[in-house]
């Protein structure tokens, strides 16, 4: 069937804007003004961003169908201790999905690139926002509970999600509404200082996640003696913490392409093994949730802080209205300003050209 398909060409580096150039990446870009059909054709063919979206594409049903099974299960909405492993597992659903769909969509123009990992940057501080939660609920020392820094807990982890999707999209477009120029949307930080912008958006992750894992933290490598709930659950917590790690040290590095750009550019960059390993730390991650909740459920009823709806739904809710007020924020500037002529003109990828030219 695929086979009487034309599936869209790709390009090499020197043929599409800089605004789409991937560190060590020379080959395999699709077309910068695709359309929303060539961008789904590209899911069966091979480029240099296919893998990045199966691989978190796929674990997005995985994680769905864990969702359902303690909605269905485990009647989380008769159960309120439930309801931090159900606001985890809704996180752990969105940012996967989030990321395909910005990887599938983010070559239709540079405009549609900057919206679409907008909405990426928002639904991974959703999930820093999740695991803050469950690790309040969950995974907090016995000796930190209901201590002043677990009370506090929640709340700075919602402040955390605020500034890390603002710092996040600001890596990207600068201040909205005053970095717009009129000819171009490719003169933002993002263009014009690359690594600058890139280490900011490490930086952006880099502090929600460090600082939801205090707690996990002292547990497991720092508390000694009574109160420190050392249990079987913490070889878990080790296999997610060292997977985090190799994590954001792939997304900092880009390694191995940058030892031999263009010997990755389909299979095996730090953007694909990123995903990978951000995916298995999340399953090790649930899993030490789901685990700490069982055998910890009995001492955490009676002596740790209630679950409400304030500390939980009410946070996941408040949090996802303040994302998508700030990406509004940064979106309006690339859907008000001026469409340049080339995209006006000529929505579809050249057939004839090798050349893509400046585009929007």
């Amino acid at each position: 069937m695929l086979s009487l398909i034309k599936l869209p060409r790709v390009f090499t580096i020197n043929q599409v804007p800089k605004v789409f150039h991937e560190d060590s990446i020379i080959s395999g870009y699709r077309h910068p003004r695709s359309s929303a059909t060539d961008c789904i054709l590209s899911l069966f063919q091979l480029t240099n961003e296919t893998l990045n979206i199966w691989t978190h594409f796929l674990p997005t049903w995985y994680f769905l169908w864990k969702l359902v099974t303690v909605v269905l299960i485990q009647r989380a909405w008769q159960d309120s201790f439930t309801w931090p492993l159900l606001i985890f597992l809704l996180s752990s659903c969105i940012y996967p999905l989030a990321s395909s769909c910005a990887h599938t969509f983010s070559t239709m123009s540079a405009r549609a690139r900057h919206i679409c990992f907008f909405f990426d940057y928002g639904a991974l501080s959703f999930y820093s926002l999740g695991s803050a939660v469950a690790y309040s609920a969950y995974v907090f020392p016995d000796k930190w509970v209901n201590s002043l820094f677990h009370r506090s807990y929640v709340p700075i982890a919602v402040l955390n999600t605020v500034i890390c999707t603002t710092l996040s999209c600001y890596s990207r477009l600068g201040l909205p509404f005053l970095q717009y120029n009129h000819d171009t949307v490719t003169r933002f930080p993002e263009f014009q200082r690359p690594k600058f912008s890139k280490y900011l958006r490490v930086v952006a992750f880099a502090y929600p996640y460090l600082f939801d894992n205090i707690p996990l933290f002292y547990r497991v490598f720092l508390c000694v003696g009574e109160g420190c709930t050392d249990n079987e659950t913490n070889i878990l917590h080790l296999y997610h913490i060292s997977l985090a790690l190799l994590t954001g040290f792939l997304f900092a590095t880009h390694l191995p392409e940058r030892l031999a750009p263009g010997s990755f550019d389909y299979i095996g960059h730090s953007h694909q093994l990123f995903h990978v390993c951000g995916i298995l730390g999340t399953h090790f991650q649930m899993k030490a949730l789901e685990q700490d909740m069982m055998i910890r459920r009995p001492w955490l009823l009676e002596h740790s802080l209630p679950i409400t709806f304030t500390n939980s739904l009410g946070a996941a809710i408040f949090c996802v209205v303040l994302n998508l007020v700030i990406i509004v924020l940064y979106s309006l500037p690339l859907l008000s300003g001026p469409v340049c002529k080339e995209k006006k003109h000529d929505l579809r990828p050249k057939k004839s050209s090798a050349k893509v030219g400046r585009c929007c």
